[in-house]
């Protein structure tokens, strides 16, 4: 509209300045002429004549390259306006099939997105979401298709790709693909928080806390995890280790194990309770016994006293006296009377064995403690007491197990 109407007042103005030339030429006697000759043609006009041509012709030859320009450029005009549209349509693509994701709606979401990726200003991201879409629906093949092509694409951007494989591989529980592209990418970026983070997500899942153990310098210095997460990841990760170890039996490896935990985390009693008991299993408790009776002097745990009572000491006279200096402050546990009574059959103090089994039974009633209990009076050929010992001990068996299978229920 803008160029017609430039159009029509252009012509005015050269109406109006032709009539004006016109008009004022007419004032002279002699109102001049122009003469033009090609050749053996010629062309003769007055002066008001040949200007006002002169003046339309150049509009009208000025309109028609302005005109011929356009449709020079119309082709390129509508190839842009095609862009355009298509960008657009990939553009709302792209919220359409993020919408779909989060509703659960996969195969939409993978239909429209993949359809208009090619057209996208960011076409990483459709196909990013695309094999998202492809793994909730169990699509595999598509997804690393998708995968693939979000790589050929972007290739700059092989982070972002990779970070997403890995993840959709450990949605999937596909540990060793998940390992081996974060491995790549950890060599890449070994500081990346979220490689970091997605690395030590995959080696707890896959149960490898030898990989978490050497990741844990990089997740304190890189602050992937609070202060208190890591506290309690490597207290995990070398309790781990430990039991792993003492599947093994092998001596060696367990106190490999042990040296290599921080002080911090060996005064923690459940952690230092699996390295006794695993070296105690190993038959070699004897071992430990000074490091465990130092344990109990300085912290107090029930889990440790019937450990230190599972010793098979080289020297019974030096442990049984260790553990009656404990009674000094702890007159009243249970635990540590059972222990004194079991230490005192290991001597054939059977009549102190008795007495320490009683007082236990007597602050508070144990399985183990009737049956050595009764053990002891069988010894001492009081077989009725020794019936009436583990027929409590029985009782007292068979009441925890109904317990247990109520607290299931």
């Amino acid at each position: 509209m803008k160029s017609v109407l430039f159009f029509m007042a252009s012509l005015v103005f050269t109406l109006v300045v032709a009539f004006s030339v016109n008009y004022w030429l007419q004032g002279f006697n002699s109102p001049g002429y122009v003469l033009m000759g090609i050749g053996h043609w010629s062309l003769e006009s007055t002066l008001a004549v040949f200007i006002t041509t002169f003046i339309g012709l150049f509009f009208i030859l000025y309109y028609f390259f302005r005109w011929l320009g356009c449709l020079l450029r119309l082709p390129n005009q509508l190839k842009r306006r095609g862009h355009t549209v298509k960008f657009n349509r990939s553009q709302e693509a792209l919220i359409s099939g993020l919408v779909d994701s989060a509703e659960g709606n996969w195969e939409k979401a993978e239909h429209v997105l993949i359809k208009h990726a090619s057209h996208s200003g960011a076409p990483l991201l459709h196909y990013l979401t695309a094999a998202r879409a492809a793994q909730s629906r169990g699509a595999f093949d598509k997804r690393d298709e998708y995968l693939k092509k979000a790589s050929d694409q972007s290739p700059a951007s092989g982070v972002a790709i990779g970070l997403t494989q890995a993840e959709l591989h450990l949605s999937g529980n596909q540990f060793e693909q998940a390992l081996a592209t974060l491995t790549k990418l950890h060599s890449i970026e070994p500081t990346h928080a979220s490689v970091l983070k997605l690395l030590h997500q995959t080696y707890q899942k896959a149960g490898d806390w030898e990989g978490i153990r050497k990741l844990l310098p990089s997740l304190h210095s890189q602050k992937v995890l609070m202060e208190a997460e890591i506290k309690l990841l490597e207290t995990e990760a070398f309790s781990k280790l430990l039991k792993q170890a003492a599947e093994t039996g092998e001596v060696e490896k367990i106190q490999e194990i042990w040296v290599e935990i921080p002080n911090y985390i060996r005064k923690v009693s459940g952690v230092s309770a699996i390295y006794f008991a695993a070296m105690i299993k190993a038959g070699v408790g004897y071992l430990v016994e000074d490091e465990l009776s130092l344990a109990l002097s300085t912290n107090w745990d029930s889990t440790l006293i019937v450990l230190y009572g599972s010793i098979h000491s080289k020297d019974a006279v030096k442990q049984l006296a260790m553990a009656e200096r404990w009674l000094e402050i702890h007159q009243t546990d249970s635990v540590l009377l059972a222990l004194l009574g079991k230490l005192c059959v290991h001597s054939s103090e059977y009549e102190k064995a008795e007495a320490y089994l009683s007082q236990s039974i007597h602050h508070e009633p144990s399985v183990q403690a009737f049956q050595l209990l009764g053990d002891v009076l069988f010894q001492r050929d009081d077989k009725e007491g020794a019936i009436q010992c583990y027929k409590h001990g029985l009782e007292l068996a068979s009441s925890e197990i109904i317990k247990q299978i109520d607290s299931i229920h």
